[in-house]
């Protein structure tokens, strides 16, 4: 009887610990799923740990996850459902087009943080779209480009890269480009498109608050692809304390996905916020304010 009561009770603990394993990763169901790398997402592997120091997460948080959507401005339809997301998100959007300025207003008027989603020219020669940095550009050209760029949507606090594998590769362009965005006070986000980006080390010698994509969310669009690069973001998220996930407007699934997902993020122990957030909470404890 003894030893029969002992292997219940063997069982019992071995079946709570697998619960508690299981509660670790999210699918799409809220159900566990597999342990295993996602693909790689972009044109190279997300940034090394040791290029960005680790932050403090929210307090009691295992982590500090910043969702970006990238390419708002073509349309305002595809957005709304990113507007009805209920936790911070990032909305980055395109200048010169139709929609540009609506879309940050309407960004901006949810509660969401806006950013400049700066078009620049890509190695491969596909077409950034208007409003473009290129490698041909005068100095004078490029900085006029992005204050009007900045000033056509309105109220950034950052600027990212769409496309840009051959300018943020760059050393003279980026330099230009990021003075201008220390001159205007907004942040940096490196989209990391180019495994040879110098907006690291250019940021770095301009004191410029710079951040890194750590994973892109929907390179393939469907919901189980999608679960899987956010649980590679969370790996991220809980050892250098945050992960930048950049996702795109046009992705079918990406806001629902988010939606459904967002509850469970937080019942992790995860806290969801935006860079400039992040920026002014770390101003407050520097100043001890």
């Amino acid at each position: 009887m003894f030893v029969s009561a002992f292997m219940v009770f063997a069982a019992l603990a071995i079946a709570i610990v697998a619960a508690r394993a299981g509660r670790e990763r999210i699918s799409g169901q809220g159900q566990p799923v597999a342990e295993g790398a996602a693909p790689d997402v972009a044109e190279r592997p997300a940034p090394a740990d040791e290029r960005k120091p680790a932050i403090k997460p929210d307090r009691d948080s295992r982590g500090t996850l910043v969702f970006v959507i990238d390419d708002a401005g073509h349309n305002t339809g595809q957005l709304d459902a990113f507007l009805d997301f209920p936790g911070p998100l990032t909305i980055a959007v395109l200048p010169g087009l139709q929609y540009s300025a609506e879309a940050a207003a309407r960004a901006r008027d949810a509660g969401k943080e806006v950013i400049l989603h700066q078009p620049m020219e890509a190695v491969g020669g596909q077409d950034p779209g208007p409003a473009a940095v290129t490698l041909d550009m005068p100095e004078d050209d490029v900085r006029s480009l992005i204050r009007a760029n900045l000033a056509g949507i309105g109220g950034a606090v950052g600027m990212n890269n769409h496309m840009g594998s051959a300018v943020t590769a760059d050393e003279r362009l980026m330099t230009i480009i990021l003075d201008e965005a220390r001159a205007a006070g907004v942040y940096y986000l490196d989209s990391l498109t180019s495994g040879e980006s110098v907006v690291h080390s250019v940021a770095s010698r301009l004191n410029l608050p710079c951040w890194e994509r750590a994973v892109f969310l929907d390179n393939s669009p469907d919901r189980a692809s999608i679960v899987a690069y956010i649980n590679e973001g969370l790996k991220v998220a809980e050892k250098r304390g945050y992960a930048v996930m950049i996702g795109h407007v046009w992705s079918a699934e990406l806001a629902q996905t988010l939606s459904d997902l967002y509850p469970g993020l937080l019942e992790q122990g995860f806290s969801l916020s935006t860079i400039s957030r992040i920026m002014m909470d770390k101003d407050d404890e520097d100043t001890g304010y």
